[in-house]
């Protein structure tokens, strides 16, 4: 896949980005440079690699997956004009 002039601009026009035709042929050959690094990598076989998270290997932190209620509703509800028992207290609208 190669990226020609018009194509440049377009992109650059969906990005709102002003270029001038200068720029345009310079972005021209570098996003070619950059599909064609892309292209090479696709010919990498990966089959049976497995996906990292980090280049070194390490244990994921994770916290234990428990319902809480964040122990901050007194903080929550301080700026309430009025709250019972950490719930917000608001007018009855009947119409």
């Amino acid at each position: 896949m190669s990226v020609d002039i018009a194509t440049v601009k377009r992109v650059a026009h969906l990005a709102r980005i002003a270029v001038t035709d200068e720029e345009a042929a310079r972005m021209e050959g570098e996003l070619n440079t950059i599909l064609g690094f892309v292209e090479h990598l696709s010919e990498v076989d990966v089959d049976g690699v497995e996906p990292m998270t980090s280049v070194t290997p390490m244990a994921m932190k994770k916290r234990a997956d428990v319902v809480t209620d964040g122990s901050k509703a007194e903080d929550i509800v301080a700026n309430a004009p009025e709250s019972t028992d950490n719930f917000f207290v608001v007018p009855k609208v009947v119409e």
